[in-house]
């Protein structure tokens, strides 16, 4: 394959955006990395009436990863979800795992903020590598 088409890219923004509204829910891990990470209950308050547009532009940065993983999945030909697995994880420890550790050594947040957020990462990255492997047949 050596095209990519628009839908499994929506697909997997879509998916990496449905991830992330689970992944930082209050019942999840959204309460803990609220509190890590210094943001009081008044300004999550004052943050939700920007939600609207700041989701928006989420989900466009979700297309935009998504449309830089499908030149990996089409050049290292990933095309089964072991090798979509690989893909993610290797995409994940060398462009987001050390350097959001920047978080941890000089912004001084605590390591399970760096957990929270890397690893959502991960299971992003994990994701949509899966989606644009399945979507590439």
């Amino acid at each position: 394959m050596t095209e990519m088409t628009l839908w499994p890219i929506l697909a997997s923004a879509v998916v990496s955006t449905l991830i992330g509204w689970i992944w930082y829910h209050p019942k999840v891990f959204g309460a803990t990395w609220m509190r890590l990470s210094g943001i009081t209950p008044e300004m999550a308050e004052r943050g939700k009436r920007r939600m609207p547009i700041y989701a928006l532009i989420a989900f466009c940065m979700s297309i935009l990863v998504a449309y830089v993983m499908s030149h990996f999945v089409i050049a290292w030909n990933v095309s089964d979800w072991k090798s979509a697995f690989e893909l993610g994880l290797w995409v994940w420890i060398g462009f987001t795992a050390p350097p959001m550790l920047g978080m941890v050594l000089w912004e001084h947040k605590p390591v399970r903020a760096y957990v929270i957020v890397s690893v959502y990462w991960l299971v992003a990255f994990i994701a949509m590598a899966t989606i644009l492997a399945m979507g590439s047949q």
